[in-house]
Parts: C-alpha cells; structure tokens; sequence
C-alpha cells in the first residue's frame, strides 16, 4: 500500500532512508492505546453525525480484530515474535508503514475497505500520537506508582525490624552520631514518598486529551473534543490545539521524577555497595543478588547493587536527550519529537525494573548487629550529645563544644600513650574519662554531671519530632503505614 501521504509524491521514499524515518520499531508497543483512542474518535464521530453508525460499527469491529491479531503476535514475554529482517517488528508490519498510526490504518483499510479510511477524519497524527503517549504514560505512572508502594511497604517492614538496632550515622562518610537502622530506613521512606507524590503531581498535570486538536489548529468539523476525552477517561481535552501537539513538558516531567528517583535508588545502592565489602560488613546481602568472579573464587561482589547505580545515569541520558531534543524546536509539530519515544520507553522500562529488583533485594538484606555494635565504639558518636548536655547545663553552646572538643583530644592522647584496649582499631572512649580528666579538661565537668553518656542513651534520648530515638521512629513508621494506605485506599 502506498504511504497515506503519497498524493502529494512524485517518487517513493529511498529504502535506507525508510528504515531511518520509521518509528514502527518501537511505537508498536503503543498499539492498545491508539486502538482505544480511534474507537473513541469514530464513536464521536458517528455521534455528531460526520459518519454513520453502520461505518462506525465496520470501524470498530475491524479495530478490535487489529487488536487480537497483534496481541496473538507477543510471545510469553509480550515481546513480537522474531521475524527473519524485521529485527522485533511485528510481522503484521513492516518499515513501510513508518509508524502504529499508519500501520493500524494500513491494515483497517485492507480488512474493511474504503470505510476504513473515514477514520481519520478530523484527526491528525499530530494528536493522535499525543493521545498514545498520553495514556501510555498514564497506564505506566499507575504501575511504576504501585511498585513504588510495595517498595514503602518493604522499608516500613525493615525499619520496624530494626527499630531498636543502633548503628553509627555518617556525614563526610565519617562517623557522626549514633542512630538506630530503622531511622536510617524511614529517611529513604520519605524519599520515595515524595517520588510518589512526583508521580501524582505529573500524571494530574497530563490528564487532559489533545485528541481533536489535529495538525496545530483544530478542524472544522463539528467534533466534541469532551465527548473523546471522557470516553478516553481524561479530565477534559487540551485548551489550545498547538499547545498539544507541540509540547513534551509532561513526558519531561515524567523523565524529571524518574531521574530524581533513579538517584534514591543509586545512593541507596552507593551505600549497600560500600556496607557489602570487607572494610565495613555492615549487611549480608542475599545470594540471589549477588555474583562470583571468574577468576577469584572468594569473591561476593554485589554486581546488582551496582547495576542499580549504573542504570540512573541511563536514566539521566534519557531525561538530557528529550530536553536536548526539545529546546530549538519551533512551534508546532517537528519530526525531531520521534525522539521522544524511545527516550519514555527506556526511562519507564528501567525505573519501574530499578525499583521492583531492589525493593526485593532489601527485603532480603540483613543487618549484622554484631559488627555495627563495634562500630559504635569508634568515632566518638556521643560527642555532640554531651556538647548538647552541657548547653543544657547552661553552659553556652559554643564553649561546650569547645570543651567537648578537648575531651576528644585527651581520649586520642590516652590511646596514642598506649591505654590497654580490647583491640587495636578501638578509641578510648568520652565515657572513659576519669574524674581527674574531667577536672583538667574544665573545672566545672564531673562524672556525675555528664551522667549516661552512652551510646544507647544517647540514641533514646533523642525524642524530638522526626528524631532516631526508637519510640520517635515508631511513630513516623505508624505515620507512614497511614499515609500509605491512604494512597492505595
């Protein structure tokens, strides 16, 4: 069949240059949506009166025979069976159909005849691809959405595990102060909250249908663009018609969340990577995410975990390249926004495969207690907490960190002097000062007025709101299990 554009044409396409145009190698994956956005159109269009109902009916009919004949075309996976050349295309389609839109009418027209092209009739593809998009997007922000819940649902889990579990808290990748692992699991909690919040905020701002809206500037046909967009379960259609087909914000937007998440994910990732190794043996992470080396048979290398931080700057390039794309192109439509597609498809694909992997590989990670008890003996966590004691002793904050700093300084003297300890790599502890050291660091410190400083203390003490103390963090994991399912209610 010759390209539906062909009247104009004197000479086809060159082949190489065929192959190059089309987008039908990976815009197939967009066949649902587009069948359920021209049932919606020629359903319109029968209602105001522009085809008949009979024409509709054959219209439909043929739509819904496409669909099963694609469908039959997946394999298991859903992925088309392979065809000698067609490198993934369905063998219903080939490079000379350039796109779904075409090929979908393409094959229409050869089951139905000259009815079948009566569907485009006051549509363009310029809508009509925003259409696909648009409620691919949707489909997929509702799954990506759900496995992010379930992701909630695993750290909520986890942090309630470890609620009472003292670990050292970093800054400068140093040791800073103490806090539980449940503490350390809602942080990421209220990351991934608000990447679901991302997601909600971009799909309300996308729920509009530009179907209707044609090349740029509407038709004169007697369409009702609300009648498609609530057929199409949108809120209402697009206000302006060249708006629509020419902008991408919401796939941006959608890029943007990824992004954002992807970097949750990878620093989640970083940190996993760093607590899987020898020098810290903060967790054991589950074979089943883990690999040998070809060469070194000890070796347990957390390859999934560096995976997850090499997809996010995949994601990145996906969300750099359609921004790229998009800032010197004119209004209104440009063939440059093929681009777009391949950019959505690999962002959703890989983020919503990014959270489902990890999401199971921290549900079967564990915390070894047993090394993350030593390290609380190192780094001096309780340091603030006494300088926070004294501040409350009504010395000034400043002085009392001052004062704190020179305990540290005769703790790592003591040591340097060669102070009998259980290991080598432990310090000499503030709690160990004696009172004569006390006295000479400042005459007003006693043992007495320092009182429990240790290191659990320290942690149980620190109750303000959105605080590690255990019975603070079992509250923002009662507040999370709320707030999630509030949003799957």
């Amino acid at each position: 069949m010759a390209a539906l554009w062909s009247g104009r044409f004197e000479k086809d396409m060159d082949e190489l240059v065929k192959k190059f145009n089309a987008s039908i190698g990976f815009d197939q994956r967009l066949y649902n949506e587009d069948i359920d956005g021209s049932i919606a159109h020629v359903t319109m269009l029968a209602n105001q009166g522009i085809v008949t109902e009979d024409e509709r009916d054959e219209i439909i009919r043929g739509l819904e025979q496409i669909r099963e004949e694609i469908g039959a075309s997946l394999n298991s996976s859903g992925d088309y069976v392979e065809v000698p050349g067609m490198n993934g295309i369905s063998p219903l389609f080939s490079y000379n159909d350039e796109d779904i839109h075409m090929a979908i009418e393409s094959r229409l027209t050869d089951l139905i005849g000259d009815t079948g092209k009566k569907l485009h009739t006051a549509r363009s593809r310029n809508d009509q691809v925003q259409v696909d998009c648009r409620l691919y997007l949707q489909r997929k922000i509702a799954e990506i959405a759900a496995s992010l819940a379930r992701f909630e649902e695993v750290i909520l889990n986890k942090a309630e595990e470890y609620v009472d579990v003292l670990m050292p808290g970093f800054t400068h990748i140093q040791h800073a102060q103490p806090i539980t692992v449940g503490f350390y699991f809602m942080a990421y909690f209220q990351m991934f909250k608000r990447d679901i919040e991302r997601l909600r905020d971009c799909y309300d701002r996308m729920d509009y249908s530009p179907l209707g809206s044609c090349a740029l500037a509407g038709t004169t046909f007697p369409i009702d663009r609300h009648e498609t967009a609530a057929m199409l379960g949108f809120s209402g259609p697009t206000e302006n018609a060249m708006d629509a087909v020419s902008d991408r914000d919401y796939m941006i937007e959608f890029l943007n969340a990824a992004s954002i998440s992807m970097m949750h994910i990878s620093r989640w990732a970083e940190e996993f990577t760093w607590w899987n190794s020898s020098e810290f043996s903060f967790i054991d992470l589950d074979d089943s995410f883990c690999t040998g080396s070809s060469i070194m048979p000890q070796k347990k290398n957390p390859d999934i975990a560096e995976l997850l931080r090499g997809k996010c700057g995949r994601v990145y390039g996906d969300l750099m390249a359609l921004l790229t794309v998009m800032k010197g192109t004119p209004l209104a439509f440009n063939k440059d926004f093929q681009e777009d597609k391949e950019r959505l498809f690999d962002a959703a694909d890989t983020w919503q495969a990014s959270i489902e992997i990890f999401a199971n590989m921290i549900e079967q990670a564990a915390f070894r207690e047993d090394v993350l008890n030593a390290q609380l003996n190192r780094g001096f966590l309780n340091a603030t907490d006494v300088a926070e004691h004294l501040a409350q002793k009504g010395i000034p904050f400043r002085e009392a960190h001052e004062i704190v700093g020179r305990m540290v300084r005769v703790c790592e003297e003591k040591l340097r002097e060669g102070a009998e300890k259980e290991s080598s790599g432990d310090q000499f502890g503030l709690e160990e000062l004696t009172e004569e050291d006390l006295s000479k660091i400042d005459s007003r410190l006693s043992k007495k007025m320092l009182g429990d400083i240790s290191i659990r203390a320290c942690v149980e003490a620190r109750k303000s709101f959105g605080g590690t103390a255990p019975d603070e963090v079992r509250r923002q994991i009662e507040t999370g299990r709320k707030w999630l399912a509030e949003f799957m209610a």
